[in-house]
């Protein structure tokens, strides 16, 4: 009798240690799956990474080829410059996009002389820098959507229950998403040859 009240008194612990430890498993789950998201987001945004670093390493020799034939344009230039400087010093992901967006749009100004300066289009070496700019682009557009897809499955993942009431404190923190400027939603199309032909 007294064997069996013993045995009774410990059902209560057994059950309980099996819960933790089927909470535990489940923990460790959860824990696991938000890794491998948040690699693949970090993944997604090193390729982002490397088109921003193509397209910042093609901007010089672009501004050296407008420069030849209009030199006297140095407002245009310094916009460049600066966003080339502040994507330099951009050390977050945040900074890097607001950098890159900034980058955009001085690219537009100088583009935009071809306009005002007709024998750019006329330029070779303008003309091939052009369309590896444009691959380039199309390339950096394909990063920022495949970034932005893992950013999605992340914060859901994140923000679902029950991952959401430890995500914080085991470090994992809201990602940003790579969104357009308000001038790229007015004119969403950049087709830098639209005027040389």
């Amino acid at each position: 009798m007294a064997r069996r009240s013993r045995s009774g008194s410990k059902l209560p612990l057994i059950i309980g240690v099996i819960v933790v430890a089927v909470i535990a498993f489940l923990a460790i789950g959860q824990y696991n799956s938000l890794v491998n998201v948040e690699e693949d987001v970090s993944n997604k945004w090193s390729q982002v990474d490397n088109q921003i670093k193509r397209r910042a390493d093609l901007i010089p020799n672009l501004v050296e080829t407008v420069k030849g034939v209009a030199g006297q344009e140095e407002k245009v230039y310094g916009k460049v410059a600066e966003a080339q400087a502040g994507l330099a010093r951009a050390a977050s992901t945040e900074q890097r996009i607001e950098a890159d967006q900034q980058v955009t749009s001085s690219l537009r100004g100088l583009i935009a002389l071809q306009t005002t300066y007709p024998e750019l289009k006329s330029s070779e070496r303008f003309q091939s820098l052009m369309d590896t700019l444009e691959g380039t682009e199309n390339r950096l557009g394909i990063a920022r959507k495949d970034y932005n897809d893992a950013v999605t499955l992340y914060n859901k993942k994140r923000r679902s229950f029950p991952t959401t009431l430890y995500a914080s404190a085991f470090g994992f923190e809201k990602k940003p998403y790579y969104e357009i400027s308000d001038s790229d939603r007015e004119n969403p199309t950049v087709d830098f040859n639209s005027d040389s032909k």
